[in-house]
């Protein structure tokens, strides 16, 4: 199996407290991780530096949102949104929310993104990282990590 490396599944949108499903800024994950690949940045929202990460699940593990998974760092384009609220009241929790659209999912030629329960995910084991999701994206939910298809955030 390749190397995984964590992802923060929320973006931060510059920090809207009205978002429950988003990172906190709690440092959970700051303080768990052997690497110090984890940082809070200016939005007030954990940022993993992937070139420094261990792939451990450390930070997974303790962060109380449970937004923290591994992914595979060949595929660059990622969901950054964990809220799940239908696309109203997603649209004013954050600004760059997924609201559940399904433009993802009918411009993806793999299948690989999907929505489920207001909310799109990318099964990287079909993403083909063709970029039409995160460029189709209207809320800038999903992007590109290496900056290549879509600003780097």
């Amino acid at each position: 199996m390749e190397k995984q490396v964590a992802l923060v599944a929320c973006n931060g949108g510059c920090r809207s407290d009205s978002c429950s499903y988003g990172c906190i800024g709690c440092a959970a994950c700051v303080s768990v991780c052997p690497a110090d690949a984890i940082a809070i940045n200016d939005c007030g929202v954990a940022e993993v530096d992937e070139s420094l990460c261990l792939g451990c699940g450390a930070c997974a593990d303790a962060c109380p949102q449970e937004i923290i998974h591994l992914h595979d760092p060949n595929c660059p384009m990622v969901v950054k949104c964990s809220n799940r609220d239908p696309g109203k009241v997603a649209r004013t929790a954050c600004q760059v929310s997924c609201i559940g659209c399904g433009i993802c999912e009918k411009v993806c030629p793999s299948g690989a993104a999907k929505v489920a329960d207001d909310l799109s995910s990318i099964d990287e084991s079909l993403c083909l990282s063709c970029g039409m999701c995160a460029v189709k994206c209207p809320r800038h939910a999903i992007y590109d990590l290496r900056g290549v298809l879509t600003a780097k955030r």
